[in-house]
């Protein structure tokens, strides 16, 4: 696979089912979530990120709450949004688009005027988020059966 993609926020039907699809085969197929775990209320009124290939494949998704829908995750604090849903194809791995994924979720933040952006890692998946500038605070916590930690980034 080329590293040729582009990330955008997603708009209408087509990519909102384009990132449910990305999401269903990375949390519900391959780590086992349940379904009715992944997709909930705040799909609604999330903004979606999507990554696609030049084809038009998609690769990667993300999400961003912001707003009372954040609140529960961020301390309740309106000024940081909460990055979640992150999930890049098995074939686009390595390529920088959960990277990329990132970056397109901070920038959609930042034109919503948030100050910071909070997420729940995966604890494998920690190194990967400190690496673009997360730090990690609090306990570790079970998420949908596996090991979580709050991390945040200033914007």
């Amino acid at each position: 696979m080329t590293a040729s993609y582009a990330v955008r926020e997603a708009v209408g039907t087509e990519d909102r089912e384009a990132c449910f699809a990305v999401r269903r085969e990375v949390f519900v197929v391959e780590q086992g979530v349940p379904q009715e775990l992944e997709y909930d209320t705040y799909d609604a009124t999330a903004v979606h990120v999507l990554a696609v290939a030049a084809d038009g494949v998609p690769l990667g998704t993300g999400r961003l709450l912001h707003g009372a829908d954040a609140a529960g995750r961020t301390g309740g604090d309106a000024s940081v949004g909460s990055l979640g849903r992150l999930a890049v194809t098995q074939a686009a791995r390595g390529l920088g688009v959960g990277a990329a994924l990132v970056r397109g979720i901070e920038d959609v933040a930042r034109e919503r005027g948030l100050s910071a952006v909070d997420l729940h890692a995966q604890t494998h998946a920690l190194g990967f988020y400190e690496r673009l500038g997360y730090v990690a605070y609090g306990p570790e916590f079970p998420d949908a059966g596996m090991p979580h930690r709050a991390m945040r980034r200033t914007l």
